[in-house]
């Protein structure tokens, strides 16, 4: 086998192994077990707490329900990742802070892409460029306020 054999095959390997996939884990990790102890009618808000820790997120509209998220992605080199699984637990309490239902949801159907509208954020106010930031106080540092005077 020629050197030049060799070596493009090592490129070549080299090249494949860079586009490997990359999983991705994030969030909660649900332990089946203490997910099926959690029973309506007898846990509460503490013991919920104690059992799976604190939620992911808890309902801005409704504080009665805890929200518990795990999300698992795949990448492939440099492109972008995407959703391959989703596990969403809610459990819904009653006003007296009981356990009233626990729900799990494992559909990427609630998955929603966000894309920014822009790549500058605006800012308000005064518009200034890069020579009136830089000099923009040259003048300004010891100089008194208009006003009254200290004198009167």
């Amino acid at each position: 086998m020629s050197v030049k054999r060799v070596v493009g095959t090592l490129a070549i390997v080299v090249a494949l192994g860079a586009c490997t996939r990359i999983t991705d884990r994030q969030g909660f990790l649900a332990d089946q077990e203490l997910i099926a102890a959690i029973s309506p009618g007898v846990d509460n808000r503490a013991s919920v707490e104690k059992t799976l820790g604190r939620p992911t997120f808890i309902s801005k509209w409704d504080e009665n329900s805890w929200y518990y998220l795990a999300r698992t992605t795949s990448q492939l080199a440099f492109l972008p990742s995407k959703p391959t699984s989703q596990d969403m637990l809610k459990i819904t309490f009653d006003g007296a802070g009981n356990v009233a239902a626990v729900t799990r949801d494992q559909t990427l159907d609630q998955i929603v892409q966000v894309a920014p509208s822009g790549d500058k954020t605006p800012v308000y106010g005064r518009d200034s460029g890069f020579f009136a930031d830089i000099f923009g106080n040259i003048g300004a540092v010891g100089a008194v306020a208009p006003g009254p005077s200290r004198d009167q």
